[in-house]
Order: structure tokens, then C-alpha cells, then sequence
């Protein structure tokens, strides 16, 4: 490991202008999940590393204000699974943290740092897309606010600025009835990297929305508006075009996971059980079965 600076700022504005002084040479460290493992196989080398544990403009809690869920920068996968709020708003967002790693990451894994990681196949990502999230960012030119849709540039590429920190996420807070699903391949149990993951979620509107992961170089969104995936009248050859439509636009690769053909044919197939599974938690909330 190639030795580097160590340093644990208390204020914002100290932080931002180290990473701004920096740039590319800083390294933040959160849950450190990702970063010590990266540091010890010499896949990144930082001249210093930041440790944000004790910045007080980042917070490590849920909080609800403006119609939606604000969860700040230190707040942790199990902070996500055990908020009752998010599970009772965001629930494919708890499905997606609950398989982050072991037990142990996800103590210490923050969701700010698996979005600002930026791995095709993060598994939280899909979930945030289809809840329509907003990233919050602070930087040298003050804040700005993204959808989640804009911040994923490219594989561990983001729209973060030079300088700039990501000081939470806002999931708003639906006023009509919805329902989502979660679902992953992966080649075994437990902490594996996922081959496919994606969200789906349905609202009565029949409005569709998907999110993939793991078969692109970021994570996307695609939408159906015309009520024919949600409608219980649709045919299967026209819901079959749509989810087509869809997966065309997914460009997965070949690798130790999976193949390129087996991506594309997981996720036609987890689309399907998806959206089976998030109609089915739709009509459950509007008749109160």
C-alpha cells in the first residue's frame, strides 16, 4: 500500500477546500467499505485520505421535511432497513439495502458512498431511480441539486465537480398510491456482485417505471406511460414489446458473472417477475389486503 495523508476535518468549508486543493489526489472515506479494500490491492493511490466521520454539516440520520425523506451523507445501509419511514414509503429501497454485502458492510456501508462509488451494478441504485431521487451537493460554488437520473455519468464516473461532496439524498414522498419490487442475479448467496439487478415500481396512475443495473456502464431508467405493463387488459404481445423496448437499451458486457446473452435473457426474465410482483403489492395497498 503506498503510504498517503491522513486527515479527519470537523467543518464543511475545511472539507470542501481540501478537496478542492486536491482534486483527483484526495480520497474520501466514509464507511471505508470500498476504499480500504481498493487501498490495500493498489487500485487507487491517494496523496491524502479524508475521513468525513466528524464534519458536522454531514449528517448521519433520516429526516422528513418538504414531502420528502432527507438521508444524509454518514447514514448507513442499516440506518436505511431499520427506518420505519423508508419502509413504509421506499420499501424496495430497504429489499435493495438489505443484500449490500454481509451484515458487517452494511453497519458501516453508506448509501451516499454506493452512489458516489458509481458501480454499474450498485444495488441500491436501481431503487433510487425509480423513486425519482435527488442528490444534494456541496462544493466550492455552493449547493445544487440533480435527480438521480443526471448524476451517474459512467462506470465510477459521477457529476460531482471538482471540490464537491454529495450531502445527502432525497427520496420525495409520493401523495399517490405505489408500489415497487427489487430483484438481483447473482452467481451465488450472500455477497456477491450482482450479474442483473433492476427495480420496478407501479403506480395507479399506470404509470411503469424500471431501473437496471449490471448491464450497462451505469445504471438507467425507462419509463411507460401509455398504462399498457400495468393494465390489466393489455395483452401479452403488447406488454412483451414494451419490455423489449426496454431491454434494447441495455449494452451489458461479458465477465466472470455472466455472459452478455445470459445478461440480456435474466433481465427479460426478472422484468417479467418484477413487475408481476409490484402490480400484485399495488392492488394489496388499494384494497387493503
Amino acid at each position: 500500500m503506498r503510504p498517503f495523508a491522513y486527515v479527519r476535518p470537523e467543518a464543511l468549508d475545511d472539507l470542501v477546500a481540501l478537496m478542492e486543493n486536491h482534486g483527483p489526489a484526495a480520497q474520501l472515506l466514509a464507511g471505508g467499505t470500498d476504499v480500504v479494500t481498493r487501498l490495500r490491492r493498489g487500485r487507487i493511490r491517494p496523496d491524502i485520505v479524508i475521513d468525513l466521520k466528524r464534519v458536522d454539516g454531514l449528517r448521519a440520520d433520516i429526516v422528513e421535511q418538504d414531502g420528502a425523506l432527507r438521508i444524509g451523507a454518514r447514514a448507513v445501509m442499516t440506518d436505511i432497513i431499520g427506518d420505519v419511514r423508508v419502509q413504509r414509503h421506499f420499501p424496495a429501497l430497504v429489499e435493495a439495502a438489505r443484500v449490500v454485502g454481509s451484515v458487517q458492510i452494511r453497519n458501516r456501508a453508506t448509501l451516499i458512498g454506493n452512489i458516489c462509488n458509481a458501480s454499474p451494478a450498485a444495488d441500491t441504485a436501481p431503487a433510487l431511480l425509480v423513486y425519482g431521487a435527488f442528490v444534494n451537493l456541496f462544493g466550492p460554488a455552493g449547493r445544487r441539486r440533480r435527480p438521480i437520473s443526471a448524476f451517474f455519468t459512467g462506470p465510477g464516473c459521477t457529476a460531482l465537480e471538482r471540490g464537491e461532496i454529495v450531502e445527502s439524498i432525497d427520496l420525495p414522498i409520493s401523495t399517490a398510491p405505489t408500489a415497487a419490487a427489487f430483484g438481483r442475479v447473482t452467481r451465488r448467496r450472500g455477497v456477491d456482485i450482482a450479474t442483473v439487478n433492476l427495480c420496478c415500481l407501479v403506480n395507479a396512475s399506470g404509470l411503469t417505471r424500471f431501473a437496471y443495473g449490471a448491464v450497462g456502464p451505469r445504471p438507467f431508467l425507462v419509463q411507460d406511460d401509455s398504462g399498457v405493463l400495468a393494465g390489466p387488459g393489455s395483452s401479452a404481445a403488447e406488454r412483451t414489446a414494451i419490455l423489449r423496448r426496454f431491454i434494447a437499451q441495455a449494452h451489458p458486457i461479458s465477465d466472470v458473472r455472466g455472459s452478455r446473452d445470459y445478461r440480456l435473457a435474466m433481465l427479460d426474465v426478472m422484468s417479467r417477475r418484477s413487475l408481476v410482483v409490484a402490480l400484485d403489492r399495488l392492488r394489496r395497498s388499494l384494497t387493503g389486503a
